[in-house]
C-alpha cells in the first residue's frame, strides 16, 4: 500500500513515504519493549507533567496542526482546528484523573488486607483511521500513556504526516524515546505486529472488516483487543421534539466531518405527523450547504477523504436509486478537481437499498417515516450496527422507551452524538466491543490485579499453604 499525502481537494500527491522495513520494525518493538518497563515505574506526576506539556504544545500549535489535517483528508479547517483543541483537552483530562480512577481499591475480607490494583499491560498497538487524524490517536495515547504503558501506532495510509506529528508532539513533550512510537506501515504488516509476544494488547478504530480480522488475530494470540467500528447511527424525530431544533441538529449531525464519521446520524426517523414538515426544512438547510475549499473558513462541507470513498459513496447512491429511493436534492459527484460529493437527502427508501441497511460515509442523509413510536424504535434498531442514537422528543415515556429499547453504545437525548473524555466510548452488535475514553477507558489496557495480604503472627514454618 502506498503511504502518501494526496490532497483530497485537488487530487493531487504531495509527497510519499517509504514504507518501513521489516528491521525497521524490529527495532521498534524491541525500543517499546525497553520504554515499557522503564516507563511503568515513572510515577502518576511525571507522566502527567508530559500529558500537560502534550495539551499545551497541542494548543499553542493548532492553527498548523489543523491545517495538516485540512491537506491530508479534506476537513473544514475550524473543524481541524477545533480537533487539536479538543486533543489538549483530553490530554489535561487524564492527567487529572488518571491517578484516581487507577488507584487501589481497598477491599473488605477475612483474613488480612485486600485490594485490587491496576498495573500497565506494556506495548499496546493502536491502528488508526484517517477521519479524526489527531482525535482518534489521542483518545487512544492520552489513557495508554498515562496508566503507564506506551503505544506503538500504525496510522491510515493516507494521513502519514498527522502520524508524524503526534509522535513529535509527544516527544517533545518529554515522554521517554519508545513511549510513542508511529510505524509507516501497510495493512500487511498488522497481523505479525500482533502475533509478537512483545506487543501487550491492541486496539482499532475502523471498517467491520478490519474490526474482525484485527479481533479474530488477537484472539488467536490471546491478546486483550479493543475495536470501535461503523455505525449506521438513527436519528429519531417525535411529534412532541422542538422541530426547529431538530432540523438544525439534523443537518449538522449529519454532514459532521463532510459526513465521515462513525457517530454521523445517518438515518432520519421522523413520526408521520410531522415528517413533511421536517422534511421540508430539512432538504432547504441541506440544499443550502456551502461545499468548496476546507482551507477556506466559510466553507461548510470540504471533499471526501479519497476517491475511492467518494466513487463508493456514488454506487451506494445510485443502487439505492434503482431500488425506488427519490433523490431530493444532490445525489451526484461534483465536477471539477478534488473528490467532492453533493450534500444529498434520500426518501422512499427500500428496506434492502444500500442506504438503508449499509454505512454511507459521506453527506448523504437517508430519511425514513415512522407511524409510532413502536415503529419507530424498531426502525432505530434495524440495522446490524448499535454505536450511537440520537432522539428528540420532550415526552418523558418515550424517553425512558428510547433508553431501555434502543440498542446502542451510545444514546444522546435531544442533542447530537459526540465523543467527550469523560464519557466512555463505543458501540454494541457490529459496532465493535470495548470502550474508550472516560475511566472505562482507561481500564481496558490494565492488569486488574487482585492482591490479598494474610497477616500472621506467627512466623513462617516452610510448610506449604493452601488455597
Amino acid at each position: 500500500m502506498t503511504i502518501a499525502t494526496t490532497n483530497p481537494t485537488t487530487g493531487k500527491t504531495l509527497r510519499t513515504f517509504e514504507p518501513f522495513s521489516s528491521q525497521r520494525v524490529e527495532s521498534c518493538l524491541a525500543t517499546a519493549a525497553h520504554a515499557a518497563r522503564g516507563h511503568r515505574r515513572t510515577s502518576f506526576s511525571d507522566r502527567a507533567r508530559g500529558m500537560i506539556r502534550a495539551a499545551e504544545i497541542l494548543e499553542a500549535e493548532k492553527q498548523q496542526l489543523g491545517a495538516l489535517m485540512t491537506l491530508e483528508m479534506g476537513k473544514p479547517i475550524s473543524a481541524a482546528v477545533a480537533e487539536a483543541g479538543k486533543c489538549a483537552a483530553a490530554c489535561r483530562y487524564y492527567a487529572e484523573n488518571a491517578g484516581r480512577f487507577l488507584a487501589d481499591q481497598p477491599v473488605r475480607t477475612e483474613g488480612g488486607e485486600s485490594w485490587v490494583a491496576f498495573q500497565p499491560m506494556g506495548a499496546v498497538l493502536s491502528i488508526m483511521p484517517w477521519n479524526f487524524p489527531f482525535w482518534q490517536v489521542f483518545r487512544f495515547a492520552a489513557p495508554a500513556l498515562m496508566a503507564g504503558n506506551v503505544g506503538l501506532l500504525k496510522h491510515a495510509s493516507n494521513v502519514p504526516q498527522c502520524a508524524l506529528s503526534i509522535e513529535d508532539i509527544l516527544r517533545r513533550a518529554g515522554f521517554a524515546d519508545g513511549v510513542f512510537q508511529t510505524l509507516l506501515v501497510g495493512s500487511e504488516a498488522v497481523e505479525k505486529m500482533i502475533a509478537d509476544p512483545r506487543i501487550a494488547a491492541v486496539t482499532l478504530t475502523g471498517s467491520e472488516g478490519a474490526g474482525r480480522s484485527v479481533a479474530a488475530t488477537a484472539g488467536r494470540h490471546l491478546k486483550k483487543s479493543v475495536v470501535e467500528l461503523g455505525g449506521s447511527d438513527p436519528f429519531v424525530v417525535m411529534p412532541s421534539a422542538d422541530l426547529d431544533a431538530a432540523v438544525s441538529t439534523a443537518v449538522t449531525a449529519r454532514m459532521i466531518n463532510n459526513g465521515q464519521s462513525c457517530i454521523a446520524a445517518k438515518r432520519f426517523i421522523v413520526h408521520g405527523d410531522i415528517y413533511d414538515a421536517f422534511v421540508r426544512q430539512f432538504v432547504a438547510k441541506v440544499s443550502s450547504i456551502r461545499v468548496g475549499d476546507p482551507m477556506d473558513e466559510t466553507t461548510q462541507l470540504g471533499p471526501l477523504a479519497t476517491s475511492g470513498i467518494r466513487d463508493e459513496l456514488d454506487t451506494q447512491v445510485r443502487e439505492s436509486v434503482s431500488a425506488g429511493a427519490k433523490i431530493l436534492t444532490g445525489g451526484k459527484r461534483l465536477t471539477g478537481e478534488g473528490y467532492f460529493y453533493a450534500p444529498t437527502v434520500l426518501v422512499d427508501l427500500s428496506p434492502e437499498s444500500p442506504a438503508a441497511r449499509e454505512e454511507l460515509f459521506g453527506p448523504v442523509a437517508s430519511v425514513f417515516r415512522a407511524n409510532n413510536l413502536d415503529e419507530a424504535i424498531a426502525l432505530a434498531n434495524g440495522t446490524r450496527f448499535g454505536l450511537g442514537a440520537s432522539a428528540w422528543t420532550r415526552d418523558k415515556s418515550e424517553e425512558a422507551r428510547f433508553v431501555e429499547e434502543i440498542e446502542s453504545g451510545l444514546l444522546f437525548i435531544n442533542g447530537m452524538v459526540a465523543s467527550d473524555p469523560r464519557l466512555p466510548f463505543g458501540g454494541v452488535k457490529s459496532s465493535g466491543f470495548g470502550r474508550e475514553l472516560g475511566e472505562f477507558g482507561i481500564r481496558e489496557f490494565v492488569n486488574i490485579k487482585t492482591v490479598k495480604s494474610v497477616r500472621s503472627e506467627k512466623s513462617y514454618d516452610g510448610k506449604a499453604a493452601t488455597e
